[in-house]
Order: C-alpha cells, then structure tokens, then sequence
C-alpha cells in the first residue's frame, strides 16, 4: 500500500479489497488531523447551508506526498467510524505501482464484487460507474478510494446520497468535487515520531541520546516512510548509535526527499543479494510479490528467496499483505525508487531475462493450478509428475484459493507482459494459462468479467505481431460474452471482425464458427432473412468439407429462423434435411428431437394428422434414444394434438403416461429443447499449454 508507514512493520494490505490490519495501538500520533476529519463528517454543507438537501455523499480528502502516512491515517479514520455504516467499508486503489491511473472500470468492478453484486462482461465504463451509484443508493457504505490521480476518478463514483461517506487519498486537491476541504499532512510530531523509531530500535537507544534521536527526526522531517527506513537501518546494526545515522543522513548528498535519502542509505547498507532482490522487485506485477515471483525475479530457491522477503519487511522495505498466502506488497512511496535504482544497477539485458523468468513461473504455475482439476487424465497426472514439488498444489481446494488471491497479480502480470511488447510468446503463454485455469475453477460464467479483460488484451498482441488465427479466436470471444450480456449490436460487429480475419488465416473451421454466429446475432436482433442466409453460408461450408453433424444442426437453426417469420414451408424443408443428416450420422436423440420440432411446425401449418404421425415417429425415436424429458415432452404434445383432434380418451392416456415419465416435475416443464440459437466457447489465446 503506498504509505502504511505508521503501522508497526509496515503490516499492510492493499487496497484492492484487502484490509490492513491497522489496530489503535499501532498507530502513532495525527491526533490533530483526525479529530479535524471527525469534526468536517458533521459539518454543515454548502447544500444544507442553502437549505437544500445534499444530494451526493460527503467526501473527506486526505492530501500529502508519498511517504507522508496518508494512507494510514485513512485507515484509522475508517477503524473510528466505520461503526456507523451499517453496510460496511468498500475499498479501492486508483492508480497502479507507478502511478498510472486505474481504469475505472476496473474499480467499478472491485466495488460491485465487494457487494455482492454481478459485473457484466464487457460493460462500458460509465454503466459500471452507474451500476455503482445505484447499488450504493439504498446503503449506507464507508467508501475508501485511496491513491486518487485525478477528480474524475473519485466522480465517477461518488454516491448519490448523503448516507454514504468517502473518505480520498490523494497527493493534491481534488478540484472539481464540491465542497471539499483537503486535510493536508506534513510530518509526525516528535514524540510520535520518536515512538515509531522505538519500535524498531527499543527505548533505550533512543533515550541514551534523546538529541540525536530529535536529529535523526529532523533529518527524515518527521515522514513516517523515511523514519521506518531509519528504525529498519538502526535494526540492522545494533552497535551503531542513532547519532551516525542522523550524521549519515545529514552529510548525504541532498537530492530527493528524506525518504530517498532514507532509502538511498538503507539499501547500500544491505548485503548484495539483498540489493538485487530489492531492485528487481521493481518488476513485481500490481507491486505484489511472493516468494515464487521473488524466487523467479532473483533466480534464487523459493525458500532463499521467502526468507530475504522476510528480511526486507523487517527492514521495512515491504509491507507484509494480510493473506493466506505469504505475499507482500512494495510500498508505493518506494516504487519509483527501485524503478530508477534497477535501472541504474541492472543492464536491460537483465532486466527482461528476470521479466521472461517471472512470466514463465507464472506460467507453470497456472498450469499445474489447471492440471491438479484434471486427476482422472492420464495426460494431466503426467504434467503434475514431472513439476517440481515447489510447483504443486497439494489439493484442488488449495489451487483455487491460490488462484482467487494471487488474481490481481496474475492479471496484473499479463497487462504488464502485453505492454512490454518484447515478450509477446510468454504474454500469450501466460493468458492461454490464466484463461484455462480460471474457467476450470471459477467456470466459465463466473470469471467472465475477468475472460474479456483477458481476451482484449489477447486481442492486442495478435493485432501487434498479425496473428490472424489468434486474432479470429479473441474476437469470437469477445462477440461470445458481449453476446451474453445483451449487447448484440457489439457482438455482431465483433463475429464480422472475426469473419474477416478467419478468412485471413485460411482457417476453416474459424470462418465457418464466425457465419454461424452472425446468423445467430441477426436471429437475435429479428433480423430472420439475414439469419436465414448467414446460416445458409455456414451450412454450404459444412456440406463442401462433409462435417454432417454441423450441418445436421445448421439445418435446424434454418428452419427455426423461418419458424419465427411464419415460413413454415421452408421450415419443414429444412427440419426434414435435418432429420436425413441425423439419421445419416447415427444421432438418435437429434433425431428424435428434429422429429418433433417437425411436429411442431406442421401444428403451426394448420395440419395437425401430420403433426400427429410426426410426433408418433418421434415417440419411437425418443424411446430408442432413452430420453425420458424428450419422451414425457412428446407425450404431453400428443395429448395436446389429439384433444384438438376430438380424441379426449385417447389424450388422457398420453397424459397419464407423460405424467409417469415425468414424476414430480409433472408437467411443468415439458418443452421440447430445440437447437441452440447462440453459441458460446471459449478459445485458447495459444495453442501452447
């Protein structure tokens, strides 16, 4: 987190959703600025002053440079009244590491997901802004935005209504939101400063020498970042007196803010494989590392690499997260500090080789969390057994709480490798693993929002590098989950695209699958003509290749689309080719099911002796193919038929029979499935696994 500082040993967590374990005894002076924050929640508003009620949440901001603890007095402020809201504390992050701002969609996101609420795939930033403000309307929520870039971003989110509170983290004024008044942080006080140094170097060394140690404070201006990073040094030579460091400090070059002199200081003094492991942590997607990343970054062992993690959070370099996991978090107020110190010390060359490192670990990793959900495969066993036990996870229960709370790294590391452009092999090596993994523990449906993050970026580095096949397979995608979210528009135009680059890449099947889509995209927005001929398309594909089950199911769709536009004529053609393709290729359920679609139609076309003999036939069919939903359905329709026939006796012994069939679903349920009028798959971004 970017300045949990004043906590004891920096025991943060981010604010994606983790919660810091900040209690009051560990945090350290401020008394000031909060109970001036306390008092501006129940000061009267520009709105209320007018005698208007006010229509948006009142938001709190808490300004200062990195480094300044901010971000920790945010959390005690939130720790103090997080009591009077009853629906809880929300939290975001708004900017990246290196100070890029979040998209905020992707906050959006974070905040529907800590409601409990779903976040549709695909969806524009400014519904999901909305989809917030609305969810927020009916509650009362603390909402916690820390590391604001721009007001826009705190905007987008702002609840309307005065029950909710906002409380922002931010380095500078937030101009553009109303009625805004920045607490603006400078350094602790004294005591409160010496206090934190005591954490760190026990009270005796600093009241031996109570002047150094006010030295040592003004030389770091009482930011607590700098002040953790001196009580770390302190730490780490327990001879040395709290005069040499404020001596070393003072006579340091003075270039930066005391927390880069700090820094600059404290990680001279550590040991070489120390130092490196620091700089390359620069490299650590989202700024969260564990000791695989670490181990990787470094070229170390896992356990080398876990105990150094352990000795720079000691030191005060890291923030410990939290979590089931052993993860840890750099400080944001360090992160430019160990970009420029890797870049001065490490040649590129370097650099990238730790980047394909992590990347490649990342890779492993996912597809040992995949295999592990693959026991009965004889192919997946093998993939386990030649891991390394370091990689393994010892339960599938284990893998997918790996997956659910290293995801923010795990999508981090795939922005990350998109945008570094030199690595485009190991980015879609990464993706294709993250996208199996996460629909073979989370399904296809429940990851979505997080699959078309992924698929976009898939979309990338096809574009990039040309890769038409890859390309074809993101785009189809991408139309599959706008489809599936309604936005049929969108996802026409995406099967378009994918038509357009499936015939680039001369794949067949590709094209054949995008044809197929956008008739199903026209027979969604009732548009039956152009579905009728898109489906035609496909199915000639299929006829001149001789796949018959697709065009057995073509067949189908075209007969469906003329079922909806009142041609029953060509429908009945259609079904009857459908029903000689089945019947060709064996498929006695399709068949049985073609059979009474048929039956259906000809019930439509005013002829119902046929539907009845049709709808016999595919009682005998379906008692072939043993699907008693299918049968218990054809029972019900033949009731049905033969009542308006003026048979009743004879309806009511199907009845009976399709009530028996049934059991207890009776005939609640009895209508016959049709062929699908969408599709839906997920394709790798490589075929590489």
């Amino acid at each position: 987190m970017t300045d949990q500082a004043v906590t004891a040993g920096g025991d943060g967590r981010s604010a994606d959703a983790r919660r810091p374990s900040t209690t009051e005894s560990q945090f350290l002076g401020r008394t000031r600025e909060l109970k001036e924050l306390r008092l501006d929640i129940e000061r009267a508003g520009l709105d209320t002053l007018s005698g208007r009620k006010a229509p948006r949440a009142r938001v709190l901001l808490i300004a200062g440079r990195p480094g300044s603890g901010r971000t920790a007095l945010a959390e005690e402020l939130v720790r103090q009244i997080a009591h009077r809201y009853r629906d809880g504390v929300l939290r975001a992050r708004l900017s990246e590491p290196d100070g890029t701002p979040v998209p905020t969609e992707r906050t959006a996101r974070a905040l529907l997901t800590g409601l409990g609420l779903p976040t549709p795939a695909g969806a524009a930033e400014d519904e999901l802004g909305q989809q917030v403000r609305d969810a927020l309307t009916d509650r009362r929520v603390l909402l916690l935005l820390d590391d604001a870039v721009a007001a826009e971003q705190v905007d987008a989110l702002l609840p309307d209504t005065p029950e909710c509170l906002v409380v922002a983290v931010s380095a500078g004024p937030l101009t553009g939101i109303a009625d805004v008044r920045p607490c603006t942080l400078g350094g602790l006080d004294t005591k409160s400063a010496l206090d934190l140094l005591n954490r760190y170097t026990g009270a005796v060394r600093i009241t031996v020498d109570p002047s150094a140690a006010e030295r040592l404070v003004e030389e770091c201006a009482g930011q607590p970042a700098a002040l953790v990073l001196a009580g770390g040094w302190l730490a780490a030579h327990p001879k040395a007196a709290v005069a040499d460091l404020a001596r070393q400090l003072h006579t340091a070059p003075d270039e930066g803010t005391p927390t880069a002199r700090a820094f600059r200081l404290s990680c001279a003094a550590l040991p070489g494989p120390a130092q490196r492991m620091l700089r390359l942590l620069s490299l650590a997607p989202a700024g969260l590392v564990d000791p695989h990343t670490a181990s990787a970054l470094a070229g170390c062992s896992v356990e080398s690499a876990h105990g150094l993690l352990d000795d720079l959070t000691a030191l005060g370099f890291l923030h410990r997260v939290a979590s089931p996991l052993p993860e840890y978090e750099v400080p944001g107020c360090l992160q430019p500090l160990l970009t420029a110190l890797a870049a001065a010390e490490e040649r590129p060359a370097e650099l990238q080789l730790s980047r394909a490192r992590m990347l490649e670990r990342i890779v492993r990793l996912l597809q040992s969390c995949r295999a592990i959900t693959e026991t009965d495969s004889p192919e997946a066993r093998q993939k386990l057994a030649v891991l390394p036990r370091v990689l393994r996870f010892a339960t599938p229960a284990a893998a997918e709480e790996w997956l659910r709370l290293r995801q923010p790294a795990l999508l981090g590391a795939a922005r990350l490798a998109v945008a570094d452009g030199e690595l485009d092999t190991l980015a879609r090596r990464l993706m294709a693993a993250l996208v199996r993994a996460m629909v073979a523990h989370f399904g296809t449906q429940a990851a979505a929002p997080e699959l078309y993050g992924i698929h976009r970026l898939v979309l990338d580095v096809a574009e990039r590098r040309g890769l038409h096949r890859e390309k074809t397979a993101a785009l189809l995608n991408l139309a599959d989950l706008d489809a599936q979210t309604g936005r049929t528009a969108q996802a026409l135009a995406r099967y378009r695209a994918a038509l357009d680059a499936g015939r680039e890449a001369n794949d067949p099947y590709a094209t054949g699958r995008a044809m197929e889509s956008v008739g199903g995209a026209h027979q969604e927005l009732g548009d039956y003509d152009r579905a009728a001929d898109w489906y035609g398309r496909a199915l000639a594909q299929r006829l001149a290749r001789d796949e018959r089950t697709d065009a057995a199911r073509l067949y189908g769709r075209i007969a469906a689309v003329h079922t909806y536009a009142g041609r029953y004529g060509e429908a009945q053609r259609n079904w009857r080719a459908a029903i000689a393709a089945h019947r060709r290729s064996g498929d006695v359920a399709a068949h049985a099911r073609a059979l009474s679609e048929l039956a259906r139609v000809q019930e439509y076309a005013g002829r119902p002796e046929e539907s009845l003999r049709t709808c016999q036939e595919a009682v005998e069919w379906a008692l072939r193919a043993e699907d008693a939903r299918l049968l218990g359905a054809l029972r019900i329709r033949l009731a049905d038929t033969l009542e308006r026939l003026g048979d009743p006796a004879a309806a009511h012994l199907h009845r009976a029979a399709a009530k028996r069939i049934l059991g207890d679903e009776g005939q609640e349920d009895t209508t016959v499935p049709t062929h699908a009028t969408g599709t839906c798959e997920i394709r790798s971004a490589s075929a590489e696994d």
